[in-house]
């Protein structure tokens, strides 16, 4: 934490004493020094010996005291300054007295005095100290000239050195003030400087946009949140980031040796969404460092499908009256046509596949239209283990054919903040698309539904696996487009309704892993502590079920 002004003045006049103290202890020993000395070899004449040597001793034991309360850390207040600089001034003079009056050079050191007292407290105190000084010369001369050891020129004398202690006085002032507006402006230009800085910080934290900063070894210096989330999964793993994932290494190699090129999405891991990754240098002194800007690709994707679903939920909207119309006719025509006696097995059988097509386009003309709905969710805290064994069971108990659901609940206790109604629905349609998948290979309608926390324990998720054939790579880049389905009679909404209920609630859908044995689904829960924002999802109601 930093000091306050206030504190960083005390400080720096505490220093400031310190040193003028020790020029105090080298003048005092000094002055000591003389009565070792000839006094005609320092053209000096003692007055009175005796009293020149008890006020020189006593003036450094008094600087030596004062030197070793300093060195233990006593609290410096600033009368304590005043005082000792009203006993500097008292102590040459008396020396000046002593020896040869105003005359002797002496008193000369009053100025440092006076300066030194203007420097450490400037304002009407430094005045009173050059005033304070200017009497004690004047005071000096006059009684040495009534005892008749000097002279009128030495009152003349004391005259001009009250001039100097008043002109090094106001002369020390307003350097001071100078000084100090100088610095307040240097204080409060590094005090925006660094506010400045601190809200670019929070700024860039808490972008969307991941902001990295790296050496071209893929050294990190600097990550922002949203790196963290795009790279590891959550916000708060970006101080874990020290180096770059090896699919971001790759592509800055790639920039690196042609700049011009844009380099092609990358998944860094499974849990994780697809990225866009641009690159470049920054400006002079720090050009040997890459900026990073990293773009979740999906969102981009995402909003053009909203927009173009909701275009075609409009037009929809405004022609289903008159598709439903001839519809309907058909599907009634189809239905008489095979309850006709008249019908043999041909007709009957032509009769269901109209049927059957028919109920096909309103499913689809239902699910078009829901997805130009906006529904607001309805967000609570559930214990996850509690709440889906409801929801399996109840999904046991209302399919019209036996299934096998083996449910795993986790050791661990794992919350989450989700809109009850919408995960329901998002996981029938998950379990719907495993059991037929799983019928489809193994002949028997069954999966596995397991509950677990992620590594960092922070956030849980729900596994679905199923026992299918599995999905190639082609089938994997295309699967959770709308309209996109693998069987004929599909509407292709059912998983991404799915991920558009998750990511409504702030979690994640994604394919975890794919092989000749089956998918495994996983949902991914935000932090149980983390509100999720009130916005609507689209879709919220869709029972569609087709991949």
């Amino acid at each position: 934490m930093e000091a306050s002004p206030q504190a960083a003045k005390k400080d720096q006049r505490a220093r400031l004493f310190r040193i003028y103290n020790y020029y105090r202890i080298v003048i005092s020993l000094l002055l000591v020094a003389l009565l070792l000395l000839e006094t005609d070899l320092v053209g000096t004449r003692l007055h009175n010996e005796w009293l020149f040597q008890a006020t020189a001793l006593t003036y450094l034991a008094m600087n030596i005291v004062t030197g070793m309360l300093l060195l233990a850390g006593y609290a410096l207040r600033p009368w304590h300054i005043t005082l000792s600089i009203l006993a500097d001034i008292v102590a040459i003079h008396l020396l000046a007295f002593f020896s040869g009056g105003i005359s002797s050079g002496i008193v000369n050191l009053g100025i440092i005095s006076v300066a030194a007292g203007n420097i450490l407290i400037p304002g009407r105190v430094g005045i009173f100290y050059a005033a304070l000084a200017t009497l004690a010369s004047l005071v000096t001369a006059t009684l040495l000239l009534l005892q008749g050891l000097s002279g009128v020129d030495d009152i003349v004398r004391a005259g001009v050195m009250g001039l100097i202690y008043f002109a090094a006085a106001f002369l020390l002032q307003n350097i001071t003030r100078r000084l100090a507006s100088s610095e307040q402006l240097a204080s409060e230009r590094a005090r925006s400087i660094e506010e400045l800085e601190q809200l670019n910080h929070q700024i860039i934290q808490r972008m969307h946009t991941g902001i990295l900063v790296a050496e071209p070894n893929g050294a990190l210096r600097m990550a922002n949140a949203a790196s963290g989330e795009l790279l590891l999964g959550e916000r708060t793993a970006a101080p874990r980031l020290t180096t770059l994932p090896q699919a971001l290494k790759q592509r800055l190699d790639q920039w690196l040796e042609q700049p011009g090129e844009r380099t092609p999405p990358f998944q860094a891991r499974n849990d994780t969404p697809s990225v866009q990754a641009n690159f470049m240098r920054l400006d002079s002194p720090l050009e040997h460092l890459v900026l990073i800007f990293l773009e979740d690709t999906g969102k981009i994707v995402q909003q053009a499908q909203q927009l173009k679903l909701a275009s075609l939920g409009r037009l929809t909207a405004g022609i289903a009256h008159e598709i439903r119309n001839p519809l309907g006719a058909i599907s009634h025509a189809a239905q008489l046509l095979g309850e006709s006696d008249t019908a043999d097995d041909g007709d009957r059988r032509m009769a269901g596949i109209i049927q059957r097509h028919s109920e096909r386009v309103n499913a689809i003309i239902e699910n078009v239209l829901e997805l130009s709905r906006r529904r607001t969710t309805s967000v609570r805290l559930m214990d996850l283990g509690e709440w889906l064994a409801g929801v399996v069971n109840d999904y046991v108990e209302t399919v019209q054919e036996p299934v096998l659901i083996d449910l795993k609940l986790s050791g661990v206790p794992g919350s989450a903040r989700f809109d009850p109604s919408q995960l329901q629905q998002a996981l029938t349609n998950l379990i719907d698309n495993g059991l037929r998948y799983s019928r489809q290979r193994t002949g028997r309608p069954q999966l596995t539904v397991r509950t677990g926390v992620t590594e960092d324990g922070q956030r849980a998720y729900i596994d679905v696996r199923d026992y299918g054939p599995g999905l190639d790579e082609t089938q994997q880049a295309s699967l959770f487009e709308p309209f996109h389905t693998t069987e004929q009679e599909g509407t292709g909404l059912g998983l991404y309704l799915a991920r558009e209920l998750c990511e409504a609630n702030q979690a994640r859908l994604f394919l975890l892993e794919s092989g000749e044995t089956g998918c495994c689904f996983r949902i991914t829960f935000a932090h149980p502590g983390r509100r999720a924002l009130d916005f609507s999802a689209s879709g919220a109601n869709l029972t569609g079920n087709e991949p």
